[in-house]
C-alpha cells in the first residue's frame, strides 16, 4: 500500500512538473512576449502572471520595449572636398502597438536604420561647405529623423530622437581651421590695438594743444604786465630823476635785467647756458639794435597809413 502511495505521488509531481508549471510564467515589465500555438502566431501577451497551454503555444520572443540608442560613423565630404567623419545617435524603440510588426517584419532593424543613415548623411553633407556642417548640424539630424519616422514606423519602430554627436575633418584640416581662427583673432587683437592707440595719441595731441594754448596764453598775459610794469617805472623815473630820457629808463632797465639773468644762471649748479658776448658794454649795441628795428617799424607804419590815405 504504502508502494502504490509513493508511486502516485511521484506521477503526480512528474504530472505536474509536466503539465502544470509549464503552463505559468513572468512577463518583465516593459516587455511584451509573442505566444505562437503550433508554430503560427496566436497572441501578444504583457506584462504580469500568464499562462500557456503547454505543447500547443510556447513563447516565440520577448521583445524589449525600452529605448535603445544606436550609434552611426558615416564617412562622407563636403563640397569643398573636405572628408569627414559624421556621428549620428539615434533614439528608437518598439511600438506596444506594432510588435508583431516589429517581430515578423524586420529580422535586424539596427542594419535598416544603419541604411537610412548613411543614405540620408551622404545626401547631404556634400552640398555644405565643411564651415556650414558645423552651423547646420540640427537640420542633418532633423532631416535623419523625418527619413526614419516615415520608414520605421511600417515596421513598428518608432523614433525619439537623431541626433547628430561629432563631426571630426581630417587632421590636417583641423590644424589649418585652428590657424585660420587663429590668425582672425590675432588679426582683431591688432585692430583694437591699433584702434586703442589711435585713440591714446588723439587725447595726447588734444591735451598737448591745450597745454600749449594756456601757455601762449600765459606768456601772453606775462608779457602784458611786463610791459604795464616798465611803463610804469618810466613814469617812476622821470618822475624822480626830472630831465631823464625814456632812452636812459631802458638803458638802466636793460642793465638791470642782464644781471638778473646773470644771477639766475649762477645759481644754477648745473646750468649749460653759454652766453655770447656776455660784457656789460654789449648792451649798448643790444639796446640800439632794439631802437633801430622800433624806428623802422615805425617808418613802415607811416608810410602804409599814407598810401592807405
Amino acid at each position: 500500500m504504502i508502494e502504490k502511495l509513493v508511486l502516485a505521488s511521484i506521477l503526480g509531481l512528474f504530472a505536474v512538473s509536466v503539465l502544470v508549471l509549464p503552463c505559468f510564467y513572468l512577463v518583465q515589465q516593459q516587455t511584451a512576449t509573442i505566444i505562437q500555438r503550433w508554430g503560427r502566431f496566436h497572441r501578444i501577451v504583457q506584462s504580469g502572471l500568464r499562462i500557456k497551454i503547454p505543447i500547443m503555444e510556447k513563447i516565440a520572443r520577448r521583445v524589449s520595449l525600452r529605448i535603445q540608442q544606436l550609434d552611426v560613423r558615416v564617412e562622407t565630404k563636403t563640397k569643398d572636398n573636405v572628408f569627414v567623419d559624421v556621428t549620428v545617435s539615434v533614439l528608437y524603440s518598439i511600438l506596444s502597438s506594432k510588435v508583431y510588426e516589429a517581430f515578423y517584419l524586420l529580422d535586424k532593424p539596427e542594419l535598416q536604420i544603419r541604411a537610412y543613415i548613411f543614405d540620408v548623411i551622404r545626401a547631404k553633407v556634400p552640398v555644405l561647405l565643411v564651415d556650414e556642417l558645423f552651423e547646420r548640424k540640427d537640420d542633418i539630424a532633423l532631416a535623419v529623423k523625418n527619413e526614419l519616422d516615415e520608414t520605421m514606423d511600417n515596421f513598428g519602430y518608432g523614433i525619439i530622437k537623431a541626433l547628430v554627436t561629432d563631426i571630426d575633418p581630417n587632421s590636417k584640416v583641423k590644424a589649418a581651421m585652428n590657424e585660420i581662427n587663429a590668425a582672425q583673432r590675432l588679426r582683431v587683437a591688432a585692430e583694437e590695438k591699433g584702434e586703442a592707440d589711435r585713440i591714446l595719441k588723439v587725447k595726447a595731441a588734444e591735451a598737448e594743444a591745450q597745454s600749449k594754448a594756456l601757455q601762449g596764453k600765459g606768456i601772453a598775459d606775462q608779457r602784458r604786465e611786463i610791459v604795464h610794469g616798465l611803463k610804469d617805472s618810466v613814469d617812476e623815473f622821470q618822475k624822480g630823476i626830472p630831465g631823464a630820457s625814456a632812452q636812459d629808463v631802458m638803458n638802466l632797465i636793460l642793465i638791470t635785467q642782464y644781471f638778473d639773468t646773470l644771477k639766475e644762471i649762477g645759481s644754477s649748479g648745473k646750468s649749460n647756458a653759454i652766453l655770447l658776448p656776455h660784457s656789460p658794454g654789449a648792451l649798448k649795441d643790444i639796446a640800439s639794435q632794439v631802437q633801430q628795428a622800433m624806428m623802422v617799424a615805425g617808418e613802415v607804419e607811416r608810410v602804409n597809413r599814407t598810401h592807405t590815405d
